[in-house]
């Protein structure tokens, strides 16, 4: 019986980091990465600002549209410290949610964080 919670423990631990390599992947793939849940409406708004935004290397993760993605969110907490949505990344650096990204867009920190490479 031992060996099963073992065998279970083990399991997740190494899905968990299994997720936390995809996180880490995408984030270091693409200039912006907003983990993001559909019926979320400060996840929209980050979107569509984003998305508004020429020239832009974005990727939206739906989290709420994944298998894994309660999944997901735990670890981007654990990671970041941030347990809601949107969960923003910009080349590589998390920004923070909704709030943080149109600050930083407002005063100018955004533009800047976008054109480092």
């Amino acid at each position: 019986m031992g060996n099963f919670l073992a065998t279970i423990s083990s399991s997740n631990t190494t899905k968990m980091s299994d997720l936390k390599q995809f996180i880490e992947s995408e984030n270091s793939k693409h200039q912006v990465v907003v983990w993001s849940k559909s019926s979320c409406g400060y996840c929209a708004r980050t979107n569509q600002l984003f998305q508004s935004m020429p020239n832009v290397d974005l990727v939206i993760h739906q989290l709420d549209q994944r298998s894994d993605g309660s999944q997901i969110q735990a670890v981007l907490q654990q990671m970041t410290k941030q347990g809601t949505v949107p969960n923003v990344f910009v080349n590589n650096q998390h920004v923070g949610g909704n709030s943080d990204v149109q600050a930083a867009h407002k005063n100018g920190s955004l533009q800047k964080l976008l054109n480092k490479k």
